[in-house]
């Protein structure tokens, strides 16, 4: 049996609360909402798109203990924010493949509970990323977009691991 990893969004609020995918996750009860980032928990795992170490599966002890932590912004309005320091131990997902309506196909443009999904499924806690996934009509889109990816990324032992896999899966990202 999978252990139970505690998840925390920042929300910051930029986003349709109707198609907001952090707002939903909270809604069913799978994930706890702070909106400012102090509120989010000292040690967990922040996945954050401008850190320069990529998440692994050497960051599954630090999600046991410490628990995941996201960032919901806007895409427009990101960058400024998230290259400040942001609480925690901050790991950028590996490139994967967004499957949800707004950004279908786009590399990197992943929703909140498709970066989530991917940092779970990635340190070995798979079947916490499907039930994530399971309360979005297209959430078995990303799994399926993203299967090789994210099994081949799961059984990297660390970021420079990882960085390797994603040259090799995406030569022309580089």
């Amino acid at each position: 049996m999978q252990s139970q990893v505690r998840i925390t969004v920042y929300q910051a609020g930029q986003c349709d609360p109707k198609k907001c995918t952090a707002l939903k996750l909270h809604r069913h009860g799978m994930v706890r909402i702070v909106s400012q980032m102090k509120f989010l928990p000292k040690r967990a795992v922040v996945l954050n798109p401008f850190s320069e170490i990529a998440f692994s599966p050497a960051d599954r002890k630090r999600l046991e203990d410490f628990g995941l932590a996201a960032l919901d912004y806007s895409w427009e309005r990101t960058e400024k924010v998230l290259q400040k320091h942001v609480r925690g131990t901050s790991r950028c997902l590996p490139i994967l493949i967004a499957g949800n309506p707004v950004n279908y196909g786009k590399l990197t443009k992943l929703s909140t509970v498709e970066a989530l999904a991917a940092g779970l499924h990635i340190a070995g806690f798979q079947e916490r990323a499907a039930e994530l996934l399971s309360i979005f009509k297209w959430g078995h889109t990303f799994l399926e977009l993203n299967r090789d990816r994210l099994e081949a990324y799961a059984s990297a032992e660390n970021s420079t691991e990882i960085v390797e896999l994603q040259r090799t899966l995406f030569p022309g990202a580089y």
